[in-house]
């Protein structure tokens, strides 16, 4: 039986591949990843258009960029490594619900970044987000997009809709029936989709001072409407 020394008991290939290991690319590779994801944190605080901001999430793309750009790292030179990451990824389940589709663009984005910062594709990193960031500075600052509203009337005299159909049809652009409906007591209810002229809402209180109108009121509309 051969005699083991101190050098023997450990010499591991977790020291060999850590000779191997660049200290430089992989602080270049994670400085460059800090600096993409803190680009991605101004777009997004610049683009967002919300009621709440979340600042947290905001914040957590830049650890994203830096996180993926680790990972990528580390298992770009094994590749029994590489196939355990995936599967200890796998079992990863993110409850958060995405609201906002923009910040699944912002999340794919910082994945990105950081999956090319870890490969050492740093000009195109760097020249992709650049252009992504302009592309989100203008077309969601610059460029505006009328939305359309949801007018809900409510009234007991089925009457009346003419004199609705005519108010709605004068101060809109583009006005179309989403629902109507009938209620318990002989109430109806009917729901526009419209487009308003230059966002003049004045012509709500036209119609709610109507006779038999029991309530009037206008929603900003996304797309989403379940009668």
């Amino acid at each position: 039986m051969e005699n083991l020394n101190f050098n023997d008991i450990f010499k591991s290939s977790i020291l060999e591949k850590t000779s191997s290991f660049s200290v430089v690319d992989s602080l270049i590779g994670l400085l460059v990843a800090f600096a993409v994801g803190l680009f991605i944190y101004w777009v997004y605080k610049k683009t967002f258009s919300g009621v709440i901001y979340s600042h947290t999430f905001n914040i957590s793309l830049i650890v994203m960029s830096m996180a993926t750009a680790l990972i990528i790292m580390g298992i770009s030179s094994n590749v029994l490594l590489s196939l355990g990451m995936v599967g200890a990824l796998s079992i990863v389940r993110f409850r958060t619900p995405i609201k906002d589709p923009m910040d699944i663009v912002y999340i794919f984005w910082a994945i990105v970044s950081g999956i090319l910062c870890g490969a050492g594709f740093i000009p195109l990193v760097i020249i992709g987000s650049i252009l992504i960031g302009a592309v989100l500075l203008i077309f969601v600052n610059k460029i505006k997009i009328e939305n359309p509203y949801l007018l809900i009337v409510k009234y007991n005299d089925i009457s009346i809709e003419n004199s609705i159909e005519h108010v709605v049809a004068e101060s809109s652009q583009k006005h179309t029936v989403k629902s109507k409906s009938v209620m318990p007591g002989d109430d109806f209810e009917i729901t526009y989709e419209i487009r308003v002229k230059d966002s003049e809402l004045g012509f709500i209180n036209n119609i709610s001072e109507m006779e038999s109108v029991k309530s009037a009121v206008m929603l900003s509309y996304d797309g989403n409407f379940t009668a």
